[in-house]
């Protein structure tokens, strides 16, 4: 069976592909387990000095499966496995870079913001969308909020809108946009290279250090997270997302 997420280590780099692009890259609960294992991996292998998470495909991360989402049980959702995700990729004690492609949408959102560098093309776009579709963007607050301007974060959280990776770069969100996305990242690579693998970890602890990623904090916000899940209205949303039609709430 192929696996929906690729591995490789060459030259001091894991180089994590996220392949399951018939999806759009979402976090399906095949995708949430081997992205997992990969990170994993990636941390303790001793030949790899630098993490870079990528994809296949024109979509970086779609965000969470929602055709999954709309048939799972209470208890069951798919969003309860993210925050483990997103410490794996907090915590890493290597840089972990995320080479951005393309269109980003929620959970995708948070993969990136987690990432100690995100490098983005051009052409990407990126959109909190989740309160289109009747969800709370709960969870990847915790790695976005880090990042970005709290001003920002009001409107794009609240609204929903897509933007540019220009604006996503102005607001924190990105740390470079290129139009060879390749070639950025691959400079990153070299710097990150020449820098110690422990000062390196160490580094990351201390710029890292004010971030609140702990057990308590995601349980509280997966509590509201997966509570909304749950709800009638994320029921309609990822039911409209499905059918490819506005929700019922939306008055056009």
């Amino acid at each position: 069976m192929a696996e929906f997420v690729r591995t490789e280590t060459t030259v001091g780099v894991a180089w994590i592909t996220l392949d399951s692009p018939h999806n759009r890259n979402a976090l399906s609960a095949r995708v949430r387990a081997e992205l997992s294992a990969a990170l994993d991996a990636a941390a303790a292998d001793g030949d790899a000095r630098v993490v870079v998470i990528g994809h296949t495909g024109p979509v970086f991360c779609s965000g969470m499966d929602l055709k999954e989402e709309a048939v799972a049980p209470p208890g069951a959702e798919g969003v309860r496995e993210l925050p483990a995700i997103l410490q794996r990729i907090a915590r890493c004690p290597k840089p972990v870079i995320a080479r951005v492609g393309g269109p980003a949408r929620a959970g995708g959102l948070g993969i990136l913001a987690a990432a100690d560098i995100a490098v983005a093309a051009t052409s990407a776009t990126f959109a909190f969308s989740e309160v289109r579709i009747g969800l709370i963007p709960a969870v990847i607050s915790v790695p976005v909020l880090h990042r970005v301007t709290p001003a920002a974060a009001r409107e794009l959280l609240l609204t929903g809108e897509p933007f540019d990776a220009a604006h996503a770069l102005e607001i924190g969100l990105v740390n470079a946009v290129a139009d060879d996305v390749d070639a950025a990242v691959a400079g990153y690579v070299t710097s990150l290279l020449r820098g110690g693998p422990t000062a390196l970890a160490g580094t990351k602890t201390l710029v890292l250090a004010d971030l609140d990623d702990s057990d308590e904090r995601y349980a509280a916000l997966l509590k509201m997270s997966a509570t909304q899940f749950a709800s009638p209205e994320a029921r309609e949303g990822a039911r409209s997302f499905a059918e490819k039609r506005s929700p019922a709430w939306v008055v056009d």
